[in-house]
């Protein structure tokens, strides 16, 4: 295995040097490609940033592709040395302000746009950010932060904490922050019912103190993200998103309904109900997938990736990559747009498998549980354990929520399926994603 890893590194260290001369220094945005061009990277193209997008205000050009949540040094030094440089990253993410930290030695840290985020949670005075923030700076070994973000505020008057806001006011003064954001993916649901993505990134933008927002947003997500794209654009603000691929969930829960049948496990009727809905759905949509030749996934995710690189008005996307092959993979999509056959390809998958997906900071059916489940929560964590390989993590997270888990849902009639509008087996999914999120 070590073997393989470094044969796959000194591959993409190959190929990644043949074109990075002028590519970890951002120059002016790179200029317009025909889609054809963009659309169809080949194995001859070596694996570099082709382009780079003014961030609102900041001012900074950043790369169209950002790294997301990256655990492997290696992995995460070739795909600076590629000229990514936007760093996306969270004080609550296990270890990678220390990895970050050893990366970004011996590079020259004015090219780089490093954010990190801070819940709003815990100690939330200004003296308890002040010293989270400087806990950050000392794990990162670096002086200052290009932004930090209020990480997940769960409703409007969560984005006035004062103690956020004289803490960063602070650190601004000192030249450790120089611009603040919001990220936003839905909300936990553990307390009171609380508000919606749009809502709360609306009031963050007309609240006129933050400069740089990530949201989810995707081809089978557009609804709650467009309008606050479009203002943020009217206000001059920085995009950046994730959650751009949403086509896992088809490929692993299939293969996980198909490891219980095979193990015979005995399940209650409601239970098998819920998983029947889901299975339902499930044979429908390969029958359509196979109709249309979609069985290669990674292609698909291409596709989905080129979709949110053709919007203008989106400045970067954070990838999470695991391997030298898919940091290879995503980097080949800089500066591609969405082609003709792309399109259709999305279409088709949005008609057979759009069911299958819970949209990332939806929160819709939670209000109709009569036992509170965070269903969007549950969600999330199985796609950072099934999508992201962040296992252990995932299963910690899921087990320290506070009041109901789906443990429970096979003794429902389906109250979040009833009030789901995009018709998503949730109920079934929610069954799946606590057998895997609980294994011994």
């Amino acid at each position: 295995m070590k073997e393989k890893r470094q044969i796959a590194r000194r591959h993409f260290l190959k190929s990644a040097a043949l074109g990075i001369a002028g590519a970890a220094v951002p120059g002016r945005a790179a200029g317009a490609r025909s889609s054809a061009q963009a659309s169809q990277p080949t194995q001859k193209t070596p694996p570099k940033i082709k382009e780079y997008r003014v961030l609102g205000r900041t001012g900074f050009e950043v790369s169209d592709l950002a790294t997301g949540y990256i655990q492997d040094f290696g992995v995460f030094s070739a795909m600076l040395d590629a000229g990514v440089n936007y760093i996306d990253t969270g004080e609550s993410y296990p270890g990678s302000h220390k990895l970050i930290g050893r990366v970004l030695k011996g590079r020259d840290r004015k090219k780089i746009f490093l954010t990190s985020k801070m819940l709003p949670e815990d100690d939330i005075t200004k003296e308890g950010f002040l010293k989270r923030a400087r806990k950050c700076l000392e794990d990162l070994e670096t002086d200052y932060f290009d932004c930090m973000m209020l990480h997940m505020p769960e409703r409007v008057d969560v984005l006035k904490t004062e103690g956020f806001h004289a803490a960063m006011q602070e650190l601004k003064a000192e030249g450790r922050v120089r611009f603040l954001g919001v990220s936003h993916h839905g909300s936990f649901w553990f307390r009171d019912p609380e508000e919606s993505m749009d809502k709360v990134l609306l009031a963050a933008i007309e609240d006129g103190r933050f400069d740089v927002f990530l949201m989810a947003y995707n081809f089978l997500q557009m609804d709650r993200g467009e309008r606050v794209i479009q203002t943020a654009k009217e206000k001059k603000l920085g995009i950046t998103l994730m959650k751009t691929k949403p086509v896992g969930t088809y490929y692993l829960l299939k293969s996980r309904i198909e490891q219980m049948e095979k193990e015979g496990k005995e399940v209650d009727p409601l239970y098998r109900e819920g998983l029947n809905r889901y299975k339902d759905k499930v044979d429908r949509a390969e029958e359509f997938i196979k109709k249309y030749d979609l069985q290669n996934p990674e292609e698909i995710k291409e596709a989905a990736l080129r979709f949110a690189l053709s919007n203008p008005d989106i400045h970067t996307v954070c990838c999470s990559a695991k391997t030298y092959a898919e940091a290879e993979q995503f980097l080949r999509q800089s500066g591609s747009r969405l082609s003709e056959k792309d399109a259709a390809t999305l279409a088709r998958y949005r008609e057979a498998c759009g069911e299958l997906y819970c949209r990332h900071a939806c929160g819709l059916c939670e209000p109709e549980c009569p036992r509170g489940v965070p269903v969007n929560t549950i969600m999330r964590y199985h796609h950072y354990f099934a999508v992201q390989g962040r296992e252990k993590e995932a299963m910690l997270k899921y087990a320290r929520i506070p009041g109901a888990r789906a443990d429970g849902c096979g003794n429902c009639s389906g109250h979040c399926e009833k009030a789901c509008p995009y018709g998503v087996p949730i109920q079934g999914m929610l069954l799946l994603a606590h057998d895997q999120l609980t294994l011994a």
